[in-house]
């Protein structure tokens, strides 16, 4: 099996490190199964990246220098894709939220800041060079947000009035939270709600006033929380109703096909090119929003209740463009 260089730097490492004795490169190579020039290359980067106290006598040899102290290889190092995830993830606790996290966040990131130094990376470059782009994200209260997040993690029931885009006026409910959800750039809390009598999607950005309690919140099953989130499309939640199904037309299916959009799903190449996706789904408010982002590229053919509100969006829509002024 091919390592990678970091299996093999700490592979040399422990070598090195272990025996004392002078190494060869041609033994090192065939325990690695390399090349000697991709042995010489990792020796490199022990020595001039990692600080390795690395001898080389001569003749293909190579030790730890004897009289140097005790050499550990630095706490995090990073090969190609790890570094890159890392980058990404910096980038994420930047846009998530700008302002909320931050003063809790900013230790991180200078340590952030100096493992990339250790591994050769300017955090200045790489933060021009890699960007997040958030889309329709709403403003989020940081009182409000840290109200939240932390009643969460203190596992206590919370009170919050609540007022949903269907609704004029907030609704005070009594709270079980269960888990914070990032989706789609906004953030939302799962919990059980006392007055629906079961669990409930809030937008964090609705929330207004929260107040923690002193009671300890009754906790969910975990596979009940997954059935919740996962059983249907979108964020709406709840069991199933069925399956819907959807033709891309070839020049979409180009884009849908690398797309998951439900764990569940399953996509189909019909003859003539295009893709039919099967996927199942709850609240179909969120699915006709995605199909009709396609246009005429995407048509729901199944179920005929969910094709036909489809049509009458579109038809509406249509009618709107089509009004005289």
């Amino acid at each position: 099996m091919k390592r990678s260089q970091v299996e093999r730097l700490y592979h040399l490492h422990q070598r090195l490190r272990r025996t004392g004795a002078i190494l060869h490169v041609d033994g090192l190579a065939a325990e690695l199964e390399v090349s000697r020039a991709t042995v010489y290359r990792d020796l490199e980067t022990l020595r001039d990246r990692l600080g390795a106290p690395l001898e080389q006598p001569g003749d293909g040899h190579v030790r730890y220098d004897p009289d140097a102290d005790d050499y550990e290889l630095p706490g995090l190092w990073f090969n190609e894709s790890e570094l890159y995830a890392l980058l990404a993830a910096e980038r994420l606790l930047e846009a998530v939220e700008p302002g909320i996290l931050a003063p809790h966040l900013d230790p991180l990131q200078r340590r952030i800041g100096d493992l990339l130094r250790q591994t050769g990376h300017d955090p200045e470059t790489v933060r021009e060079r890699v960007v997040l782009q958030p889309q329709a994200r709403r403003v989020v209260d940081r009182d409000v947000f840290a109200a939240v997040a932390g009643a969460t993690l203190a596992g206590r029931v919370l009170t919050i009035g609540y007022r949903g885009r269907a609704r004029e006026v907030a609704e005070t409910r009594r709270i079980h939270h269960q888990r914070l959800l990032h989706y789609r750039d906004n953030w939302y809390l799962i919990a059980f709600c006392e007055r629906a009598e079961a669990l409930r999607n809030f937008a964090i950005d609705r929330i207004q006033q929260p107040r923690e309690t002193d009671e300890p919140a009754q906790p969910v099953e975990a596979s009940r929380l997954d059935e919740h989130l996962e059983a249907g499309f979108g964020i709406f939640g709840g069991p199933a109703r069925g399956t819907a199904t959807l033709e891309f037309s070839p020049t979409a299916a180009r884009w849908v096909a690398d797309e998951q959009w439900h764990p569940e799903q399953v996509d189909e190449r019909p003859e003539g090119g295009g893709l039919r996706r099967h996927l199942p789904y709850s609240n179909p408010t969120e699915l006709l929003m995605e199909a009709g982002r396609w246009g005429p590229d995407c048509t729901i053919t199944h179920p005929p209740e969910l094709r036909q509100a489809a049509a009458e969006r579109l038809q509406e829509a249509a009618a709107r463009y089509g009004a005289e002024e």
